[in-house]
């Protein structure tokens, strides 16, 4: 009777020689990155998404976009809060088919589409976290003296620890030709 771990060749190897070493296949693709822009009605959304759009292209990536649906703070009238949340997610829809367009003509591929009801930055971190896809969060800092935005605030103090992922923040006082000559 053969004995069966002299005869097979990858347990032979991993015995004799320490454990058996795949070799690296080359028809396989590296993942794609997925770049990450937040929906808001800000300004600095045009600068995140066309940053993220070339960046995408350039590398063979692709864009997600999130538009997150905040809670009302008078939520007394269940039949009155249902209406307005359809009404949110159909504005939310209307506006994320809008900036896909912009996607697919600055990409060539169209964007995945994410709608969620919550905080904000709660949304992102949670997206994230259930999509391992995503590899890079993109977003543009506000010009108002007020600071560059709560997002930025957050995902640059406390939140960057929650963050397993990188996050790219682009200038908003940066001209849309300086935005395309640096990507």
């Amino acid at each position: 009777m053969s004995d069966p771990i002299a005869t097979d060749p990858i347990a032979t190897a991993s015995t004799a020689t320490g454990p058996a070493v795949a070799e690296p296949d080359s028809t396989a693709k590296p993942p794609v990155r997925i770049f990450l822009v937040v929906v808001d009605e800000s300004p600095e959304l045009q600068l995140a998404l066309r940053y993220a759009c070339l960046r995408a292209r350039k590398s063979g990536g692709k864009v997600a976009l999130l538009y997150v649906i905040e809670p009302g703070e008078v939520q007394q009238w269940l039949a009155l809060e249902n209406l307005m949340r359809e009404e949110q997610r159909a504005e939310a829809e209307q506006k994320l088919q809008k900036l896909a367009r912009d996607v697919n003509r600055l990409t060539g591929t169209l964007p995945a589409l994410y709608v969620r009801e919550g905080n904000r930055r709660d949304e992102v971190l949670a997206l994230i976290d259930e999509e391992p896809s995503i590899s890079i969060l993109v977003l543009a800092a506000g010009v108002d003296p007020e600071g560059p935005g709560p997002l930025i605030s957050y995902f640059t103090n406390r939140g960057l620890a929650k963050m397993r992922i990188p996050l790219t923040i682009v200038p908003g006082g940066i001209g849309i030709d300086a935005l395309d000559a640096i990507t």
